[in-house]
Order: structure tokens, then C-alpha cells, then sequence
């Protein structure tokens, strides 16, 4: 599996000969969309910086999108969206939180998330993560304390922050690093892991540069 950053949230996940986009930046956002192809596209709030699955299609190709809470098989991926809350924009909003099983490995998306107080169906339904994706920006989403507080109850293997840098308050990431005991983590261009790579790793970590 290959994971690239392309700002805000927006996240390319590459596996064999599938891809999956989660919260790609639209055209009308005031931040840098990238077009390319993807099977399956998530959107977490109906917000032009996370909704811009027009820019996923490809020679009359559309990728499967799902915007909203439910549980949906594609491509014998398994996914599953919970509803939850967002400050993102200004006013309060549904967000939804995905988990995604593929290559025997659990990725949970948080997506704009503003509340982290996730119900006990909720936090039993996500499972045992082993990748994280976690809005650490602001108050429109999480700020550091909150974060780091959500990620300790969750317990991932691998951490992975976004909501920063332009989308976010000025030192974001400095922040969460320091709250979370992380000050040396020093970015990198995109993360290519394997179900073995997880093996004793709790916690760690990793920043993505944006592409």
C-alpha cells in the first residue's frame, strides 16, 4: 500500500490496481486540487476543500463515491462511515468517519472530526486501527490536546496528522508533535507499508509531506 498527502485531507491510497481518494479537494476550494483516477472516492462533509470527486474521473471513468454513513463493499474492499460532528466552515455539520479493511490492514479516516466524544458503539465498531488519519488543525477540528487525547483511546499502530499547514492554525503540527512526545518525526514523501511493517508498532507517528 502507497499513501500520498496532497493537502488538507485529501489522501491518495494506492494498493495493487485500485485507488481510493478520501476528501479530495474540489476545484472551487481555494486550495490546489489534483486530478487523477480513483475506484472509489470518500468525502467526510459536503465542503469544496473535501468533496472534489470531479476531479477522479478519467476516459469516461467515474469512481464508485460514498458521502455519507452506511456500510458498503467495493471491490472486495469493506467500508464502513459513522456520522459524527464538524465545525469545519463555521457552522456545525455531519461528518463521517470511515473505516476501511483492505490488505488485512484497518485504516480509519476521522475526516473533519470536531468532537471526540465517539460513542462506545462507535469506538467498538472502528475496531483494532492500525492506521490512522487525524485532523489535528484547529478548533474546526481537533486541536493538539484533543488529537493526542482521541488517539491515545483509539490506539492505532501508525498515526497519520493532516488538517495542517495552509488549512490550519500557524505551528499545527509543531503542536501535535509536541503534545503527542513526537518532536523529532521529520516528514516524508509517502509511506509505502505492508501488514508486516505494523508488527510492534503502537502509536508511532508519521508525517507525510504534501505532494
Amino acid at each position: 500500500m502507497i499513501i500520498t498527502y496532497l493537502g488538507v485531507e485529501f489522501f491518495k491510497v494506492q494498493f495493487g490496481d485500485t485507488t481510493i481518494a478520501f476528501n479530495p479537494i474540489s476545484k472551487d476550494s481555494k486550495f490546489k486540487p489534483t486530478r487523477f483516477f480513483s475506484d472509489i472516492a470518500l468525502v467526510s462533509i459536503n465542503n469544496p476543500d473535501m468533496n472534489g470527486t470531479e476531479n477522479l474521473s478519467y476516459n469516461g471513468k467515474d469512481p464508485f463515491v460514498i458521502s455519507g454513513p452506511g456500510e458498503y463493499e467495493v471491490k472486495d474492499i469493506f467500508i464502513k462511515g459513522f456520522a459524527s460532528k464538524s465545525n469545519y466552515g463555521g457552522k456545525e455539520r455531519i461528518n463521517t468517519i470511515y473505516s476501511v479493511t483492505l490488505e488485512n490492514m484497518n485504516l480509519c479516516f476521522l475526516g473533519a472530526l470536531s468532537d471526540i466524544n465517539l460513542s462506545t458503539e462507535v469506538k467498538e465498531a472502528l475496531g483494532d486501527v492500525d492506521i490512522l488519519f487525524l485532523p489535528i488543525g484547529d478548533d474546526s477540528v481537533l486541536d493538539a490536546g484533543k488529537a493526542e487525547k482521541l488517539s491515545v483511546e483509539i490506539e492505532p499502530k501508525i498515526i497519520i496528522p493532516m488538517h495542517f499547514g495552509e488549512v490550519g492554525i500557524k505551528d499545527a503540527l509543531k503542536k501535535y508533535l509536541k503534545e503527542a512526545g513526537e518532536d523529532a518525526v521529520k516528514p516524508i514523501d509517502k509511506l509505502t507499508i505492508k501488514r508486516k511493517d505494523l508488527e510492534g508498532k503502537m502509536g508511532e507517528v508519521i508525517v507525510l509531506s504534501e505532494a
